[in-house]
């Protein structure tokens, strides 16, 4: 059976460090600086033999109506309504602070079951001092230590005490379920271009905080969805700069998260902003993501407020001449401010993803391959004697990777391999996606 658990309280009073505790590795971003984590992020994960759905949330802070802070806060009403069971985590080395007993308010109203963690008490001094967390009216409070690991054990037996209580409402999921396969898109990009705006589209809800701030997102936030049936896993990713730009630490750990997502998604969605397409760090982008062997499409977000002639001329301009290793890739127009386009886009994506999955078998292959050969034979090697390619065989999929067979392999010229691959990719549709050729010596069958 699995629980949703959140993490809350203030900033810097230790959540995303007992989030990666609980988990067993690191997850969430952490750093000295307060306010790291802005988005709530949800992981499953296995605590011991208890299956929970963790959440981590923004630090609570109050703040105008408009501000930052505010949205954040929503975050965390959010994730207090949608969980099974709260861990209220406050500071025991600093005590109490009038935001914990503010929180402590909202907790109660939700009427959700809590467990009030008093953390960073590595020594008996802490522990003394948690007693006034009496005050705040959420039963009694647990030392602990997220970083040393200290109390954990009493955690455990807490959380184990309302799973037994869960297990009788948990639904089982379905066989269908669970045999479907979630595809997983990281939608990355500059910042700003408006990736969080456009996953909170697709949800039809404000899953992640926005707003004109360039960078608010600065952790991987993954969250499921559902398309014509078939699940997905959405991405949400810290926007990335120019390499030289960044120099601090908080925004190279963003980054760091950002193309670890992106490397290990299946699909990258690259967000553009419409007045400025295909810049330098969105080619950089892209060419990473190609190399990493992700099936890559391109949504041009701001459509609304373009100029619609002048971009997408500048967009098919620059795929040809800089991305010219990968014809094809999917370029749709959006606007997620005004939910438009959106269809498009992940029909888009369901489609480049058939293709980065497609196997093609090996006797209409090996067809191609001498048809192939007929139209434009291998040129004359270094000993001058023509290459002979003796057969072709497909190795994987996930992107799509070949290898080709000769009695010299070495002197087959990168000019023909590309001859190969263009026409391997438009014989068998794999416009868009990766497509890897190796040559390798064939066995001699004298020897």
């Amino acid at each position: 059976m699995s629980i949703k658990v959140a993490i809350i309280g203030r900033p810097n009073v230790g959540k995303s460090t007992l989030f990666n505790r609980l988990a067993g590795r690191r997850i969430a971003l952490v750093h000295d600086n307060p306010g790291v984590t802005r988005d709530r992020k949800i992981t499953d994960i296995t605590f011991r033999d208890l299956e929970l759905s963790l959440i981590d949330t923004a630090g609570f802070e109050l703040g105008d109506d408009d501000s930052m802070e505010s949205r954040m806060l929503l975050q965390t009403k959010q994730a207090i309504q949608d969980c099974d069971v709260c861990l209220f985590v406050f500071d025991a080395k600093t005590g109490l602070h009038p935001f914990d007993e503010t929180l402590s308010d909202i907790v109660r109203q939700s009427k959700k079951k809590v467990i009030l963690l008093a953390n960073k008490c590595e020594n008996k001094c802490e522990e003394n001092s948690i007693f006034e967390a009496y005050k705040l009216g959420l039963g009694d409070p647990i030392a602990i230590s997220a970083e040393h690991g200290v109390g954990i054990d009493d955690l455990y037996e807490a959380l184990s005490a309302y799973a037994k209580e869960f297990s009788k409402e948990e639904t089982k999921e379905t066989e269908e379920t669970e045999q479907n396969h979630a595809i997983k898109i990281a939608f990355v990009g500059r910042p700003n271009v408006g990736k969080s705006t456009l996953v909170n589209a697709l949800l039809g809800a404000e899953r992640m905080l926005t707003g004109p701030e360039a960078g608010l997102t600065r952790d991987s936030i993954e969250t499921s969805f559902l398309y014509k049936d078939q699940p997905f896993c959405l991405v949400d990713t810290a926007g990335l700069r120019r390499q030289a730009k960044v120099s601090d630490s908080l925004e190279r750990l963003s980054a760091l998260s950002t193309k670890k997502a992106a490397f290990s998604a299946e699909v990258v969605v690259l967000v553009l902003d419409a007045d400025m397409v295909l810049d330098k760090q969105d080619l950089t982008i892209a060419r990473q993501v190609i190399d990493e062997g992700r099936a890559l499409v391109i949504a041009v977000n701001k459509w609304d407020i373009a100029d619609r002639k002048e971009s997408i001329q500048k967009l098919n301009d620059k795929l040809q001449t800089s991305l010219a290793q990968v014809s094809g890739i999917e370029s749709v127009t959006i606007s997620a401010l005004k939910k438009e386009g959106l269809n498009k886009l992940m029909d888009a994506v369901i489609k480049t993803y058939q293709r980065w999955n497609t196997r093609v078998p090996t006797a209409l292959l090996n067809q191609w391959f001498r048809e192939v050969q007929e139209q434009n034979q291998p040129p004359l090697g270094k000993n001058k004697r023509r290459i002979k390619l003796k057969y072709i065989t497909q190795a994987r999929i996930r992107p799509p990777s070949f290898f080709i067979f000769s009695s010299n392999p070495e002197g087959l010229p990168e000019s023909y391999l590309r001859y190969l691959t263009s026409s391997l990719r438009d014989t068998f549709n794999f416009k868009g996606v990766p497509v890897r050729i190796k040559v390798r010596k064939s066995d001699n069958p004298y020897v």
